[in-house]
């Protein structure tokens, strides 16, 4: 076929610089874990998946939903309105993204069972720590990112009764929350402070998770 007389078509740019695309990535990110948990909750509501992988999944969603709404509070202000505006109908991510915060097995969990007052902080606690994770693999390194987010962690850690007087997944947190606090609000981790914070709370996690076993066992 000839197509000698049609013009050629310009590419179309949906962005004009570096931070344009960061903020339609942002969005688009945003979109993408609102769908996977209405899809995941759906899931769960069919049987069509085994509680303790909803769990999981489930976590990880929450985690990463609340590191990039943080990063995109001046672009995403309302994010009911951010699903409003894509004409997003995921009533059930809504609930469980803006307004409940943990997995249904364990928010029904702590209901039911009112003798184990630990279900709901330890959950907190590994949602915290997920987050911290995260927030560090996007990036997100400046001090005032990141330390209200182990203030949260440590916060978390303490209210878990059973290791009220066990330091060991507390102390490298404490100890890159007081560092940090010590340097200006702009001051940003170098790559390879970056990666040691990730390590240390990698290994504060693992510690957490085997202290609870090993209590419970």
């Amino acid at each position: 076929m000839s197509t000698i007389g049609v013009p050629a078509i310009a590419p179309v740019k949906l962005f004009r610089d570096k931070k344009e695309q960061e903020v339609l990535d942002g969005k688009a990110e945003l979109y993408a874990i609102i769908k996977a948990t209405e899809k995941l909750e759906r899931a769960y509501v069919r049987d069509a998946i085994n509680p303790d992988q909803y769990e999981t999944a489930c976590e990880r969603l929450i985690a990463q939903f609340r590191v990039l709404k943080n990063s995109l509070t001046g672009v995403v202000p309302d994010v009911e309105a951010f699903m409003r505006e894509y004409n997003m109908q995921c009533p059930l991510a809504a609930t469980r993204l803006l307004h409940s915060g943990l997995p249904a097995t364990i928010e029904h969990k702590s209901k039911a069972r009112t003798n184990d007052p630990e279900a709901a902080s330890v959950a907190e606690a590994v949602q915290h720590f997920i987050t911290a994770m995260d927030s560090l693999k996007l990036n997100m390194v400046a001090v005032d990112q990141i330390c209200p987010i182990l203030n949260d962690l440590m916060t978390s850690i303490m209210k878990v009764p059973s290791l009220e007087n066990f330091q060991a997944p507390k102390e490298k947190v404490k100890e890159w929350y007081s560092k940090l606090y010590q340097k200006p609000a702009t001051y940003e981790l170098r790559d390879e402070e970056s990666r040691q914070m990730l390590y240390d709370l990698e290994s504060s996690y693992n510690s957490f998770i085997t202290s609870l076993k090993s209590r419970s066992g």
